[in-house]
C-alpha cells in the first residue's frame, strides 16, 4: 500500500496538469501577500484586534457574497467567471505594491484592498472549486483533491517563509511584486481550459437558488455533518491572528519567526496531503473527520501552552495534517455526492465555510485576547474545538456512521 499521493491525474489529464501547475505558482505570491499585509497591519497598530480586523473583513464579504457566488457560477461559463476574478486579483496585488512603495501607511487602505480582494474570492472560488469534476472522471477525484491540497500547502509553506525573509530584506512590497507577476502562472493555467457553460437547466441566480442549495445539502448527512465539523474546527480554533502577539511575548519577535509559525500549519498541511495515499481507503470516513478534527484542536491547545519554538511548530504541523486530511475527505464527497446543476452552490457553502469560517476564528481568536491574553485565546479555543466534536457526534450519529464507496484498485 503507497503512503504517497496519488499522480495519475497530473501524468493522465493535460488541462488538469496546467490548472495545477498555474495555481500553485500563483498560490505562493497570494499566501506572501497575506503575510504582508497581516505584518502591516500589525507594524501600524501592534494590536491583535487590528490584524483580526482583516479576518472580520474578509468574513463579512466570504459570508454575504460567497454563496451568491456559487448560484452565479451555477448560470454562466465558470471559467470565464474565473478569468475574469483573476484579472481583479492581479490589479489589486499591484495596488497593495504602490501603496507599500510610497509609504502610505493608511490602515484603512489596508481594509479596503482586503476587502476587495475577499469580494473576488466570493465571486470567483465557488466556480473554481467545481473545475475539478469537469476535468477528472469520478475515481480520480479524491486523487485530484490530494493534490491540490498538496500544491495548497506547498505555497502556504513557502509563500509564508519567503515572505518573511523578503519583509526582512527589502520591505512587504517585494511581497506584492511578487504576487502580481505570479499571476502569470494562473493565467496560464485558465487559458488552458475548455469553455465550462451550465449543463443541465440554469437557475436564476439569487436567494432562491441558494436556499435550493441549502436544502440539498440539510438532506444529504455527509454534506451536513462535514461542514459542521469544520465550522467547529475553525470557529472556534483558529489561532493565525494570535501569531504576531504570541511571536512577540515568546519567540522575540522577529519577522522571520512569524513566518515560521504562519508556515507551520501549512507544512503539516503538505505532509499530511504528500502522504495521502492510505486515506482514499479509510470506509469509516465521518468518524475519521471527527478523529481529524480532534487532533486540530488538541494540537493548537499544546502549541499555546509551550514556551519551546520547535515544540510549538512541531504542533501546530501536526494540527495541520490532520485539518487536511479532513479537507480531502470533504471535498471528495462534496464533488461526487452532488449533480452538476448544484455543484457551484454546493462548493460555495464549502467555501464559505472554508474560507470564511477561519476569518470569524480570527476574529474570536483576537476578542479573547483583548480580554484575556493571546495565549490563553488559543488554548481554550483548541479545547472548545475537541468539546464541538463531541457535541456533533452526539447530534449527528448518522454523520459519525458515514461509509464512503472506496475506489476499486
Amino acid at each position: 500500500m503507497s503512503l504517497l499521493f496519488d499522480a495519475r491525474p497530473l501524468r493522465e489529464f493535460p488541462a488538469f496538469r496546467r490548472l495545477w501547475a498555474g495555481s500553485a505558482l500563483s498560490s505562493i505570491g497570494s499566501q506572501m501577500t497575506n503575510l504582508a499585509v497581516i505584518a502591516q497591519v500589525y507594524d501600524l497598530t501592534h494590536s491583535s484586534v487590528a490584524v483580526a480586523g482583516l479576518g472580520l473583513i474578509l468574513a463579512v464579504s466570504m459570508v454575504s457574497l460567497g454563496l451568491f457566488g456559487g448560484s452565479v457560477a451555477d448560470a454562466v461559463d465558470r471559467r470565464k467567471l474565473v478569468l475574469i476574478t483573476t484579472t481583479g486579483f492581479a490589479i489589486v496585488a499591484a495596488l497593495f505594491a504602490v501603496q507599500a512603495f510610497f509609504d502610505f501607511r493608511q490602515l484603512w487602505l489596508l481594509y479596503l484592498l482586503a476587502g476587495v480582494q475577499s469580494v473576488l474570492i466570493a465571486a470567483g472560488a465557488p466556480a473554481r472549486r467545481t473545475f475539478l469534476s469537469r476535468l477528472l472522471p469520478p475515481e480520480r477525484v479524491s486523487a485530484g483533491v490530494a493534490l491540490e491540497q498538496l500544491s495548497f500547502h506547498a505555497s502556504m509553506s513557502a509563500g509564508p517563509a519567503l515572505a518573511g525573509i523578503l519583509i526582512g530584506i527589502g520591505g512587504p512590497q517585494l511581497c506584492y511584486v511578487v504576487d502580481f507577476v505570479s499571476f502569470l502562472g494562473a493565467f496560464y493555467g485558465l487559458t488552458g481550459l475548455d469553455p465550462m457553460p451550465p449543463r443541465e437547466g440554469v437557475a436564476r441566480p439569487g436567494v432562491a437558488a441558494v436556499v435550493e442549495g441549502l436544502r440539498f445539502i440539510r438532506r444529504t448527512p455527509v454534506l451536513a455533518g462535514a461542514f459542521l465539523a469544520d465550522l467547529s474546527a475553525t470557529t472556534l480554533g483558529m489561532p493565525i491572528a494570535l501569531f504576531p502577539a504570541i511571536n512577540a511575548e515568546k519567540f522575540g519577535g522577529a519577522p522571520q519567526t512569524l513566518g515560521l509559525l504562519m508556515a507551520s500549519l501549512a507544512i503539516g498541511g503538505f505532509i499530511g496531503s504528500a502522504f495521502s495515499g492510505p486515506a482514499h481507503r479509510v470506509r469509516k470516513q465521518g468518524r475519521a473527520m471527527l478523529w481529524t478534527v480532534t487532533v486540530w484542536g488538541a494540537g493548537i491547545a499544546g502549541f499555546a501552552l509551550t514556551d519551546t519554538l520547535w515544540l510549538g511548530v512541531l504542533l501546530l504541523a501536526t494540527a495541520g495534517a490532520a485539518d487536511t486530511i479532513s479537507v480531502i475527505f470533504r471535498a471528495t464527497a462534496v464533488q461526487l455526492e452532488t449533480p452538476d446543476h448544484l455543484r457551484g452552490r454546493v462548493t460555495a457553502v464549502d467555501f464559505v465555510i472554508g474560507a470564511g469560517g477561519p476569518e470569524i476564528g480570527n476574529v474570536r481568536a483576537g476578542a479573547v485576547a483583548a480580554f484575556t491574553s493571546a495565549t490563553v485565546s488559543a488554548a481554550t479555543g483548541g479545547l472548545a474545538t475537541v468539546l464541538g466534536v463531541l457535541v456533533i457526534r452526539l447530534t449527528l450519529p448518522a454523520f459519525s456512521r458515514y461509509e464512503a464507496k472506496l475506489e476499486e484498485r
